[in-house]
């Protein structure tokens, strides 16, 4: 049973969209703190801050260390994929900024949206919404298609104030 300091740690290791990148990013491919502080042009020793947070809570794992070009040590870091059921309180503005930062600079035609209104009781409301969690839950638990291409789905759902 995690303690209230886990919880904690979890909350704050998942409350920044750089590290919600880094995970990622290591999702189907190990990476190094240089390769990772390079994709996200950021600073190396900013980008290890958010790798050691991430190891610490279990959501990075280290690899066997290897020789890079130079002979330098370096560590290939992997996610666990222990994001994808943890619990993120208030979530929702951390998930937003991760999207836009993830798709900023991206073509309109490498992204592709779909967008609905509708009105629906609670329970319609819950039944829709509990059948697209189990649909991307069924994806995330497949294994990685090795002739796959990485790509990221993000489902967001509000109440429209507008049009009530």
């Amino acid at each position: 049973m995690p303690t209230d300091q886990d919880l904690q740690a979890t909350g704050r290791a998942l409350s920044s969209p750089v590290r919600l990148r880094i995970l990622r990013l290591c999702l189907h491919r190990s990476r190094t703190n240089k390769e990772i502080a390079e994709l996200l042009e950021m600073n190396p020793a900013t980008s290890l801050h958010h790798v050691r947070t991430l190891l610490n809570t279990g959501f990075l794992e280290a690899e066997e260390p290897r020789k890079g070009n130079r002979g330098a040590k370096e560590v290939p870091y992997r996610a666990t994929r222990m994001s994808w059921g943890a619990k993120m309180p208030d979530a929702a503005p951390v998930l937003v900024e991760t999207f836009l930062q993830e798709i900023d600079g991206l073509a309109p035609d490498e992204i592709e949206t779909t967008r609905m209104g509708i009105k629906l009781n609670d329970a319609n409301r819950k039944e829709m919404m509990d059948k697209l969690r189990a649909v991307l839950e069924e994806y995330a638990r497949r294994p990685a298609d090795e002739d796959g291409t990485a790509t990221s789905i993000f489902l967001a759902h509000h109440v429209d104030r507008t049009a009530n």
